[in-house]
């Protein structure tokens, strides 16, 4: 089950009024299911890929690839985002279903026009990092849904290599040390990467964890202040 409030879960984007008057104004262009569209599509390339007689690999024609963009490809500005996991087929099969979860599970919350915001900043950031870099998947854009699925579901419990429960907030710590250690030792391109794959998640979440740090600063602080007011007045008696 997960532990959290209605009130709790919404407060990555409850301040964030330019996305409120955004959806009252456009709320009707959205995508219903972005997800499912997404990852059938992902498990479609993946079986041709992997099972049908071609005489090209589709993913290599779908990669966002700068010198190919320039060159006229520009459909690799949008494809990328179908790539799928390069792996089993267990592995794929249950990634795409993680994937496919987790972008329902936030777009119940946000609604789909801010669940189609959160996923097209994304997929601009991406953009950007690729054309900068020369070279863009979609890796750090799905992981960038796990953590927002993360910080709104932290209790919620998977079962770890199928058969050991585990809370997604610890995968969600080890995911932001990875990225920390990637972005220490990693190439430019991963670190444009991940930077553009945290684009969104600050956008939406970064005011709500900013006001909660000042809180808790500002608590412990009135704490300190009470704690040496009470020893002042016992010394004084």
């Amino acid at each position: 089950m997960i532990g959290t409030t209605t009130t709790e879960l919404m407060e990555g984007v409850a301040t964030m009024h330019w996305l409120d008057k955004l959806e009252r104004k456009y709320g009707r262009f959205h995508i219903e299911g972005l997800m499912l569209y997404i990852t059938a599509t992902m498990l479609c390339i993946y079986i041709m890929d992997n099972f049908l007689p071609l005489s090209i690999n589709i993913s290599d024609w779908i990669d966002l690839s700068r010198s190919q963009v320039l060159q006229g490809q520009v459909w690799r500005l949008v494809t990328f985002i179908f790539l799928p996991p390069a792996s089993s087929p267990v592995f794929v099969l249950f990634a795409l279903y993680f994937y496919y979860f987790i972008g329902t599970s936030l777009e119940e919350v946000w609604g789909s026009f801010q669940f189609n915001i959160y996923y097209l900043f994304g997929v601009i950031g991406t953009i950007i990092a690729g054309l900068i870099t020369g070279y863009g998947d979609n890796t750090y854009l799905n992981l960038s849904l796990f953590l927002a699925f993360a910080q709104l579901f932290p209790e919620h419990q998977v079962l770890l290599f199928f058969f050991i429960p585990i809370k997604i907030k610890y995968l969600a710590y080890l995911d932001w040390i990875l990225f920390a250690w990637s972005f220490i030792v990693g190439s430019w391109t991963i670190r444009a990467a991940i930077v553009a794959s945290l684009i969104n998640f600050f956008l939406f979440f970064g005011p709500g964890m900013f006001r909660g740090l000042k809180n808790k600063f500002k608590y412990r602080s009135v704490q300190r202040n009470w704690r040496k007011q009470m020893k002042q007045n016992g010394g004084m008696r």
